[in-house]
């Protein structure tokens, strides 16, 4: 079993390499290809390459008969490696834990936690060590592993990424004031709101919160809300009605509300400390207040 996941990381980062050199070798050809078509001078850095670049932009041209432009290449998203890719072919499968010795608010809340996810399993901890788990998840089919201590970590198996957040402001259901204008919980599957995840870190981040949750029915009344403000992720519940016909809709809030802070994006799962980190928070960031991770 080891050797196998050993071979398959092997093979997930030759994967990932080849696909970096070949999204270079994309951009190159895209500029070649503007400098020809606006009768301008090629790139500097790029002449001592230009009669290969304009080889392979024939070729190209070619190839896709004029029907596939090469500038909707140059940006695409990663197929060749894309760690969620397959992920239309089965609903995703979560565990839920938490740190050792948990206190009973956290508990609580890792609670509440288990019915936000669908498809949700809670395992009590104990003193099992983080790598035991992973591998009783991969062993399992689990698609993600969500780790509920004074932050958030959510792993991605088999192969990552793995998150990591800060948790701040959280309130539970329970301590919620306004009881009268609490919805009841429902396990429908809900709808998603990704709002003002506009940038490339973002949209890796959107891109991790929403393959949680599985595909909703239309007429689900179930709302999920992650709302990016100064790279502060506001995660809201609701449900509605519709009691006086489709223009008046009831809204109420179920409840966890919290906040998430991203501070880590590591591209392996959350045992593999020896794994490149993606993106990281760094101090100067905090300072730097024109400067939007996320988004706008």
């Amino acid at each position: 079993m080891l050797r196998r996941l050993q071979r398959e990381r092997k093979e997930y980062l030759y994967r990932k390499h080849s696909e970096g050199a070949e999204r270079v070798l994309l951009e190159k050809k895209r500029r070649v290809r503007e400098a020809l078509e606006e009768g301008k001078p090629i790139p500097t850095e790029l002449r001592n390459e230009e009669h290969e670049l304009r080889r392979l932009i024939d070729l190209d041209d070619q190839d896709r008969a004029g029907t596939f432009h090469l500038e909707s290449l140059a940006f695409h998203s990663n197929v060749i490696d894309d760690e969620y890719a397959n992920v239309a072919l089965a609903e995703p499968k979560i565990l839920l834990t938490t740190s050792r010795n948990p206190s009973q608010p956290l508990t609580q809340f890792a609670k509440e936690l288990k019915v936000v996810f669908p498809n949700a399993q809670r395992m009590n901890r104990g003193g099992q060590v983080i790598s035991e788990i992973v591998e009783s998840c991969r062993a399992h089919n689990i698609t993600d592993l969500i780790l509920v201590h004074d932050g958030l970590i959510v792993s991605h198996l088999p192969n990552g990424p793995t998150a990591y957040f800060g948790l701040l402001n959280v309130v539970t259901r329970h301590d919620i004031k306004d009881r009268k204008a609490i919805g009841k919980m429902s396990e429908a599957y809900p709808h998603l709101i990704l709002d003002n995840f506009t940038t490339k870190a973002g949209a890796r981040t959107a891109n991790i919160l929403k393959h949680l949750f599985p595909v909703p029915k239309p007429d689900s009344k179930r709302i999920i809300t992650f709302a990016n403000r100064d790279d502060y992720i506001s995660f809201r519940h609701h449900v509605y009605e519709k009691r006086g016909g489709p223009n008046s809709i009831d809204l109420k809030e179920v409840g966890p509300r919290l906040e998430l802070r991203l501070y880590k994006i590591r591209l392996g799962t959350v045992e593999q400390n020896e794994a490149r980190d993606e993106y990281t928070l760094r101090p100067f960031m905090n300072t730097a207040k024109r400067q939007k991770i996320l988004g706008s």
